[in-house]
C-alpha cells in the first residue's frame, strides 16, 4: 500500500512545488493579492510585496498571473543578479524579443516602443520582478527610470517587486528615496497564526483528496506551530514528514508524538520567529518539563583585537548574523542576516556557512563546513570568533578530559574543502 492509499489521498497535500490550487487565502495573502491587482487599474507607481522565505509569495504570484484578463501582457523576471543592461535584456526577452546584441540605449528604445504599441492596442503591460532583494542599486535605479515611461495621459508600465525582507531594508536606505516615492503600496507577508495554520493544513488535506476530518489530532497542531513558526514551507515539510512517520508505523492518525518524531528526523529545533532563526531545544518530550543542558560551547567575539563579548551555549544550533534575532548578533555590513551556524553535539562542534555573501574563513582558508578544534579562530568580515570546547577544561562527568581529534581520524568528521564563491 502506498503513502497516498494509506491516508486516502488522491495527491500529495504538502509538496513544496508552488501550486495555486493549494493556495490558502489568509487575510495577509488576500490583501497582498488585492494590492497586486490594483496595479492593473492604477498605472502610476508600483507595488512592493515582501515576505520571509517559504511564506507563499511565489504561489501567490502564480495565482495572480493565472487570473489576468486577455488584455494584460506580462513578463516575470526571476533571475535578478544582473547588470542594468542584462536586466533590460531579460525584460525584453520575456516580452518576446531577442535583444542580446543591442546596446543599452537601443534596449531602452525597444522597450519604450513596445510599451507605446501595447498601449495603443488597448493592452496593459505588467512587469513582475521576483527575488527583487537581489537587485543592485543600479538596477533598482533602472527600474525607477522605466517605471516613468508614459504617454501624454498615463504611465504605461505597471511594476510589482516581490522579494525577501532584505528588499525592505534596501528600499528604506537613504539612496532609495526617489524610488520609494514611486511606490504606491507596500505589504509584508508574515507567518500564519495558530488558527490560520490549522485552516491551512486542513485546506491542503481537502485539496489532496482527504475527506474525513481528524487526520491530524488536535494535540498535533500546537507542536506543528512550535516547530514551523507558522511559515507555510516549514509547515509543509513537517506535515509531510509526520505523515511518512505515521505511515511507517501503520498509524492512521497523526498525533503530537508523530510530529515530534518528524522534527527529530529532520533534525529541527523549535522555531524562534518567522525569520528562520531557531532557539535552542534542550529536550523534546511531551510528558515532562524541558531540562537544562550544561553549556559546552564558548565563543569569544572580537574585532580589531578587542574583546566584544564572551558567549556560552548548550548542545544544539547557534545562528550567527547581523539580524538581531540571531543567538550571536553582529551588527556589520560585512555579515549576512543569517551568516553561519555552530552545531554542537556530543563529539564536538561544526561551523557551517549559511550561503553568506562574504563567506566564512578559518585563517586564510574559506570553508563551507568545518569541524572545529578548541582555539580555532573563525573570521566573519572584520570580526573574529574564537571557539572553545568547555568540556576539554572540565571533562565529562568529572572524568578524563576530552582528547582532540587528529588529522588521522575519520576524514568524514572534518571538511577542509575550500568553498569557492
Amino acid at each position: 500500500m502506498s503513502y497516498l492509499d494509506h491516508f486516502k489521498l488522491s495527491e500529495q497535500p504538502f509538496r513544496l512545488t508552488p501550486d495555486p490550487e493549494f493556495l490558502y487565502w489568509s487575510k495577509q495573502h488576500a490583501r497582498a493579492k488585492a494590492y497586486m491587482e490594483s496595479t492593473i487599474w492604477l498605472a502610476d507607481g508600483f507595488v512592493v510585496i515582501t515576505g520571509e522565505v517559504g511564506s507563499g509569495k511565489t504561489t501567490l504570484l502564480q495565482s495572480f498571473l493565472s487570473e489576468l484578463d486577455n488584455d494584460v501582457v506580462y513578463a516575470v523576471v526571476s533571475q535578478t543578479q544582473l547588470t542594468p543592461t542584462q536586466f533590460l535584456q531579460a525584460v525584453l526577452t520575456e516580452f518576446g524579443f531577442k535583444p542580446f546584441d543591442k546596446r543599452k540605449v537601443e534596449l531602452l528604445d525597444m522597450l519604450n516602443m513596445f510599451l507605446i504599441e501595447q498601449y495603443s492596442s488597448g493592452k496593459k503591460v505588467v512587469l513582475i520582478i521576483d527575488e527583487a532583494q537581489n537587485l543592485s542599486t543600479k538596477v533598482l535605479e533602472e527600474v525607477r527610470m522605466i517605471s516613468g515611461i508614459e504617454t501624454h495621459k498615463e504611465k504605461v508600465l505597471r511594476i510589482i517587486l516581490a522579494g525577501q525582507p532584505e528588499l525592505r531594508e534596501t528600499l528604506d536606505s537613504p539612496g532609495m528615496k526617489q524610488l520609494v516615492q514611486r511606490v504606491r503600496l507596500r505589504f509584508h507577508i508574515g507567518p500564519l497564526d495558530r488558527s490560520e495554520m490549522r485552516e491551512y493544513i486542513e485546506r491542503r488535506l481537502a485539496v489532496g483528496g482527504h475527506k474525513d476530518p481528524g487526520l491530524f489530532a488536535d494535540d498535533s497542531f500546537d507542536v506543528i506551530y512550535r516547530f514551523s513558526g507558522g511559515v507555510p514551507r516549514l509547515i509543509n515539510t513537517l506535515c509531510d514528514t509526520a505523515l511518512l512517520c505515521a505511515f511507517a508505523d501503520e498509524k492512521h492518525t497523526i498525533e503530537a508524538l508523530d510530529v515530534i518524531s518528524a522534527a527529530q528526523e529532520l533534525n529541527w529545533q523549535e522555531h524562534e520567529s518567522n525569520t528562520g532563526a531557531y532557539d535552542q531545544l534542550r529536550q523534546i518530550e511531551m510528558d515532562r518539563k524541558v531540562g537544562t543542558e550544561s553549556h559546552v560551547t564558548q565563543i569569544e567575539l572580537r574585532t580589531d583585537d578587542e574583546l566584544v563579548e564572551i558567549l556560552t551555549f548548550p548542545l544544539g544550533r547557534v545562528i550567527v548574523g547581523r539580524s538581531p534575532d540571531n543567538e550571536i548578533y553582529i551588527k556589520s555590513k560585512f555579515v549576512s542576516r543569517h551568516h553561519a551556524q555552530f552545531i554542537s553535539d556530543e563529539s564536538g562542534c561544526v561551523i557551517e556557512d549559511l550561503n553568506s555573501t562574504n563567506g566564512v574563513f578559518l585563517g586564510e582558508k574559506q570553508v563551507k563546513k568545518y569541524r572545529l578544534r578548541d582555539g580555532d579562530k573563525i573570521s566573519l568580515g572584520v570580526y573574529e570568533l574564537i571557539y572553545h570546547d568547555l568540556r576539554i577544561k572540565r571533562g565529562f562527568d568529572g572524568g578524563d578530559t576530552i582528547t582532540e581529534e587528529t588529522d588521522d581520524g575519520d576524514s568524514g568528521n572534518q571538511d577542509s574543502a575550500v568553498n569557492q564563491k
